[in-house]
C-alpha cells in the first residue's frame, strides 16, 4: 500500500539503508555549492557593488535589465552541461568509459555551434532586444555596448560549460569547483580595474563589466581544455574532440537528450525575462526594485542550485543500475537539506537586509519597497527550489522531455496570462500590485511541482531512461 506524501518524505529521510548519507551529501555539496557561489552570486554581488559607486541609477538598472537576458543565455548554456552530466553519467555508471569520452565530444561541438548562434543574436539584436523588453531609454544607450561585449563572452559559456558537464558526470566536483574559483578571482580583479580604469587601464564603466566577463571565460576554458588533455584521470575516456567529423553516430543521442533541457531551462528563464516586462511596466522604480530583489534572492537560492546539480548526477549514476529506492531516498534528502539551508540564507538575508540593500541602492530610493517586499517573496522561494530539486532528478532519470512539457505548459497556460492580467490591474498601491506580479511567477513553480511529485509517485518515470 503507497503510504501518504508527507509519511513517505520522512520516511526517505530516515532510510539509511538506501541512497546517500547526509554526510556524503553535505561532501559533494560543499563544492558544488562553492561553484554555484563562483559562478552565480559572488561576482554579481562586487560587480554591483562596483556599479554602484558610480552613483548612476540608469547605470544600475542597465545592469539589472541585460543581466536578465545573459541569465537565459546562461541557462542554454546550462543545458549542454546537464546534457553531458546525464550521459556521461549514465555511461560511467555502467564503466562504458569510451561512450563517456564520445559524450564530452558531442557536448562540445553541439555548443560550439549554438554558442556562435547565441553571441550573434545577442551582438546584433541587442537594441531591438531592449526596445521589445520596454527598457527606459535613459538604459539603452548604456546597455546595447555592454550587451554586444557580453556576447563575445557567451561563447566562450556555451563552450565552458560542456567542459564542466562532463567533469561533473563522472563525478568530479572539486575539478569544476577549481576551475569556477581561478574564474571568480580573475573576474572580480579585471572587473575592479576596467571599471574604475586602474593600472593605466581606462575607466570603461558599465563596459568594463562586460570586458571582465569575457576574460574570466576565456581562461576558463583554456584551464579546462589543458586539464582534460594533461590529466591522467581522463585518460581512460579515450577523448578524441575531433573524432565527430568522422562518426555522428551518437551527437544525434545526445541533442535527443538536451534539446528538451535547453527548451525547460529557456522557458523558466524567459519567465524570468517576461516577468520583468510586466514589472517594468510600472515604472522605473518597480524595474529597479524588481533588480534588487532577484538578486538577493538568487544569492540565498545558491545551496538550492547546488541540490538540484547534485541529484542529476546522482540520479543518472543509479537510473541504469534501477535502484528505484535508492533515487527517491537521495530526491527527500537533497530537498530536505536544500529547504534547510536556504531556509537559514533567507533569515540571514532578512535581518540584515538594511545593511545588505546599501549596496544595491547608494540613493536609498528603493530601501522601502524592498524590504517590504521581500518578506514575503522569501516565503514563496520554497517553491521554487521545491521544482528545481524535482526537475534536476527528472533530467537524470531521462525523463528530460517531461520536465520540458510540465514548464511550457505552465508557463504558456497560466503564468504568462495571468502575470499578464495582474499587470494590467488598477491598483493604486504599487507595491501590493508588485508582489501580486511577481508572485504569480513562484505559484506556478508550485504548480510544477505537484505535477513532478505525482510522475514520482507512479511508475511511468523509470521507463523512460535514455
Amino acid at each position: 500500500m503507497k503510504k501518504g506524501l508527507l509519511a513517505s518524505y520522512v520516511a526517505g529521510l530516515t532510510d539509511k539503508e538506501h541512497g546517500e548519507s547526509f554526510r556524503t551529501m553535505l561532501r559533494y555539496f560543499f563544492p558544488e555549492f562553492i561553484t554555484s557561489f563562483l559562478l552565480y552570486s559572488m561576482p554579481l554581488i562586487l560587480d554591483v557593488i562596483f556599479i554602484s559607486h558610480l552613483k548612476s541609477t540608469p547605470t544600475y538598472a542597465a545592469l539589472g535589465t541585460t543581466n536578465n537576458f545573459i541569465h537565459f543565455l546562461i541557462k542554454m548554456a546550462e543545458s549542454f552541461s546537464v546534457g553531458a552530466v546525464i550521459l556521461s553519467g549514465q555511461f560511467n555508471g555502467i564503466n562504458a568509459t569510451r561512450d563517456v569520452g564520445r559524450s564530452l565530444r558531442d557536448a562540445f561541438w553541439a555548443a560550439f555551434f549554438f554558442g556562435i548562434g547565441a553571441a550573434l543574436v545577442l551582438y546584433f539584436g541587442a537594441s531591438t532586444i531592449l526596445t521589445w523588453y520596454g527598457a527606459h531609454e535613459h538604459i539603452i544607450p548604456i546597455a546595447v555596448p555592454f550587451m554586444r561585449i557580453r556576447a563575445i563572452g557567451v561563447f566562450f559559456m556555451f563552450l565552458f560549460f560542456a567542459l564542466i558537464g562532463f567533469m561533473r558526470g563522472i563525478k568530479d566536483t572539486k575539478t569544476p569547483m577549481m576551475l569556477f574559483v581561478v574564474g571568480a578571482v580573475t573576474f572580480v580583479a579585471c572587473d575592479y580595474i576596467f571599471i574604475f580604469g586602474k593600472y593605466g587601464f581606462p575607466a570603461l564603466g558599465l563596459q568594463g563589466s562586460a570586458y571582465a566577463t569575457l576574460c574570466q571565460y576565456a581562461l576558463m576554458l583554456a584551464i579546462a581544455f589543458t586539464v582534460i588533455a594533461r590529466d591522467p584521470i581522463y585518460r581512460k575516456y579515450s577523448i578524441d574532440m575531433f573524432s565527430m567529423f568522422r562518426d555522428t553516430s551518437y551527437l544525434k543521442n545526445f541533442l535527443t537528450v538536451t534539446w528538451p533541457v535547453a527548451v525547460d531551462k529557456a522557458t523558466i528563464a524567459f519567465a524570468y525575462i517576461w516577468l520583468g516586462k510586466m514589472i517594468t511596466g510600472m515604472g522605473f522604480g518597480a524595474q529597479t526594485t524588481f533588480c534588487a530583489v532577484k538578486d538577493i534572492e538568487r544569492f540565498a537560492f545558491l545551496p538550492a542550485i547546488a541540490f538540484a546539480q547534485i541529484i542529476t548526477f546522482l540520479v543518472s549514476n543509479d537510473v541504469r543500475l534501477q535502484k528505484w529506492q535508492d533515487i527517491k531516498s537521495n530526491i527527500k534528502k537533497s530537498i530536505f537539506l536544500a529547504s534547510v539551508v536556504v531556509g537559514l540564507m533567507l533569515c540571514l538575508c532578512y535581518y540584515g537586509l538594511h545593511t545588505i540593500i546599501t549596496f544595491f541602492d547608494c540613493t536609498q530610493g528603493i530601501t522601502p519597497i524592498v524590504t517590504r517586499v521581500f518578506p514575503m517573496m522569501s516565503v514563496l522561494v520554497f517553491f521554487d527550489l521545491l521544482q528545481l530539486v524535482l526537475s534536476g532528478a527528472l533530467r537524470g532519470s531521462g525523463n528530460v522531455r517531461l520536465v520540458m512539457m510540465v514548464r511550457l505548459m505552465i508557463c504558456l497556460c497560466y503564468f504568462g496570462p495571468f502575470s499578464y492580467i495582474l499587470a494590467q490591474l488598477p491598483l493604486q498601491d504599487q507595491t501590493m500590485k508588485f508582489m501580486l506580479v511577481y508572485g504569480s511567477f513562484y505559484i506556478g513553480n508550485a504548480l510544477m511541482s505537484l505535477l513532478y511529485i505525482q510522475r514520482f509517485r507512479g511508475q511511468d518515470w523509470k521507463t523512460h531512461s535514455v
